[in-house]
């Protein structure tokens, strides 16, 4: 069989055995026993909020069972199909085989990130904050376009991205800015862009043609539901009222809709002008807090609290998770992961997958090479 084909077979197979490996396969199947026969009681329906979490996560199980036995079928079928090819002469056969693995081979690397995605909360929808560090119009401007990179990537994989709050910088650009992105397991992709993003460039705000680097911090955490009960002390919390600066028009600007809760033991500030409604406003601000609060709580279980709260709290030299250099040279590198690309511009379009990717997989300790240990 062609040296191709061979390789092409290797790699499904070390993606395979990973999928197999983050799913738990006979747990996975056991548990999806278990909801089919739950999803055949009439009653289920009496809770219909409960019904739809396990119509959900059934859903979720089926289709990861799923894809790992059609992998697996279609590799072995095109296998077959080479062989046969081969042995009667006809590469033509055997060519569109192999292009069928490299396409399988692509759909068993995007089943593999997808499994990294099993976190307490990865299924969520996230909020997005993006700050500007120390630096004025330069570091402002680098962070709107940081929010620009989410916001493509978001439009990219057909996610809905609301603003929720914004902070406007005096000259250009923004001191603070926060998104909602909702998607399927659009806190499970993001949340490893939480940290500080150092950008090198020739200031476009000077005319001394002298590299410039700014900072600014991502941070990011998920939407939580009702379900998860969040108590806050009334004492614990300090109430701003101010007016928006934002977009939403003169009603906007001349009343004090804008609504900031800051948690005094925790330090953690939320804020919403969204609404023209202060009453709205406080309601998305207090989920938003109760999303902090159940993120901070998350990230200690998770034990990376530390390294993200170092990321947050000191926007400069020595924090940053990515470097994104335009001059002298055209290079976007990731400080954790070590991943590069030469391509700037598409990255700030929001070609970024690979770097969560990269970043999801060293996170979970999932590498290529354990899995082929694995699988043999």
């Amino acid at each position: 069989m062609r040296a191709d084909a061979e390789s092409l077979n290797e790699q499904i197979t070390a993606s395979v055995a990973l999928l197999r490996r983050h799913l738990d396969w006979d747990a996975a199947l056991r548990r999806l026993d278990e909801l089919n026969a739950r999803a055949e009681d009439p009653s289920l329906w009496n809770d219909a909020a409960a019904a739809q979490a396990l119509m959900r996560e059934r859903g979720r199980i089926a289709d990861q069972v799923d894809g790992v036995r059609k992998l697996e079928q279609s590799v072995a079928d095109s296998l077959e199909l080479i062989e046969m090819a081969e042995a009667e002469g006809d590469a033509a056969t055997a060519d569109a085989a192999v292009a069928d693995l490299v396409q399988l081979a692509a759909e068993a690397k995007r089943r593999e990130i997808e499994s990294l995605l099993s976190g307490e909360a990865d299924q969520n929808d996230a909020y997005l904050e993006v700050n500007a560090g120390a630096g004025g119009t330069e570091a402002q401007d680098w962070a709107e376009m940081l929010l620009r990179m989410y916001q493509r990537w978001a439009e990219k994989r057909g996610y809905k991205i609301s603003l929720t709050e914004e902070s406007a910088g005096e000259e250009a650009g923004i001191k603070s800015a926060t998104v909602q992105v909702s998607g399927p397991n659009a806190f499970g992709w993001l949340k490893t862009e939480t940290g500080v993003h150092r950008l090198v460039r020739i200031s476009p705000f000077g005319g001394n043609d002298k590299r410039q680097t700014s900072f600014a911090s991502i941070y990011v955490y998920p939407v939580i539901d009702d379900k998860i009960e969040i108590e806050i002390n009334p004492a614990d919390l300090r109430t701003d009222t101010f007016r928006a600066s934002g977009a939403g028009g003169q009603h906007v600007n001349k009343t004090e809709s804008g609504v900031r809760f800051t948690h005094i033991p925790t330090g953690i500030v939320a804020a919403s002008t969204q609404d023209r409604s202060q009453h709205k406003n406080r309601a998305i601000a207090m989920n938003m807090l109760k999303a902090r609060l159940y993120e901070l709580g998350l990230s200690k279980r998770e034990a990376v609290s530390a390294g993200i709260e170092a990321g947050k709290t000191d926007i400069g030299w020595g924090h940053q998770i990515r470097n994104y250099v335009l001059q002298p040279y055209q290079l976007v590198k990731d400080l954790r992961t070590g991943l590069e690309k030469g391509n700037p511009a598409a990255v700030l379009d929001g070609e970024i997958d690979e770097f969560m990717a990269a970043a999801l997989a060293a996170r979970v300790g999932a590498t290529r090479s354990e899995a082929s240990a694995n699988a043999r």
